[in-house]
């Protein structure tokens, strides 16, 4: 049987302040819309996604192990380092999967009790149908799309529009066209850090036919996309926040962003673009985390 510590290991604890992100902006702008919303809706949400992006990481492992992808030449896996079975994960994936299902539609039920359950919550409920879907399909199967050079759109669908408005809209039963822009910053800080990982792996990947967005458009390439994302993040989100209070805090996060891209671009090795994946993720969380601050201090 598997330990906790290879159990916790496998749930790469370092990708969740990035999954955190879309929470923090999403319950930002319910907040801001409806200072009155329930909190132990937002906290339902957290958990939900949380564990989604706990799902995700086992999905991957398993996927990318099944595929040959991970071998011994990534001990820092659970499934390569035999620490955990292919058949203790799936059967954890079986019951995080019921358990995600479960607290979603809990947490919808919670949203719309008082005005009745919808084709709104129906929605929401097909949507996180859905993110459990595009959690194993990553890696999983004859189809995944991660690849397929697809894993940036999803991730910018998902962790952007479906986890930003998605909350938002469970707090406030409403949808406002600004709230695409902080969504966008969300899904594109998300999509850069996957980025950033797929250059750190690419030369891996390409050996072992995961074609991702990298694998196709090379390693220099990489670098002019990797700016693209993350300055059309900043300008959507600075733009978003001029009427926002501590607008001064988000440029100078934008500034530290300047100086990580500068970083990549001058890079040569891709192995010492690994301490900028947590970078990214947390100039994205402490974002959110201001934001939400703001409309509850």
């Amino acid at each position: 049987m598997a330990s906790i510590k290879a159990w916790i290991k496998a749930s790469r604890l370092r990708t969740l302040p990035l999954a955190s992100t879309c929470v923090l902006i999403g319950g930002a702008l319910g907040l801001k819309e409806n200072p009155s919303a329930d909190l132990l809706i937002l906290a339902l949400a957290a958990f939900v996604v949380i564990k989604l992006q706990t799902l995700a990481n086992f999905a991957n492992d398993y996927g990318d192990f099944m595929k040959g992808t991970d071998g011994e030449n990534r001990p820092d896996r659970a499934l390569a380092s035999g620490e955990i079975t292919p058949e203790e994960m799936r059967a954890k994936m079986i019951f995080n999967s019921v358990v995600i299902f479960l607290a979603g539609c809990a947490t919808v039920y919670l949203s719309f009790y008082e005005i009745g359950i919808n084709w709104a919550a129906c929605g929401l409920v097909l949507l996180g149908i859905c993110s459990i879907a595009a959690a194993f399909k990553y890696t999983m199967g004859r189809t995944a799309y991660g690849y397929r050079g697809l894993g940036d759109l999803f991730v910018l669908v998902f962790f952007g529009y479906v986890g930003v408005l998605g909350i938002a809209f469970l707090l406030t039963h409403t949808f406002q066209m600004i709230w695409l822009l902080p969504a966008t910053f969300s899904g594109l800080m998300a999509v850069g850090v996957l980025n950033l990982n797929n250059m750190r792996d690419h030369e891996g990947d390409k050996a072992s036919g995961k074609n991702t967005l990298i694998v196709k458009i090379g390693f220099d390439k990489a670098k002019q996309y990797h700016a693209l994302l993350l300055i059309t993040a900043w300008a959507c989100m600075l733009y978003f926040l001029q009427d926002w209070r501590g607008l001064l805090w988000y440029v100078l996060i934008a500034l530290v962003c300047a100086k990580h891209l500068k970083l990549v671009w001058d890079t040569k090795d891709p192995q010492i673009l690994d301490p900028e994946l947590k970078k990214v993720a947390l100039m994205a969380f402490v974002t959110g985390m201001f934001m939400l601050m703001s409309v509850t201090l």
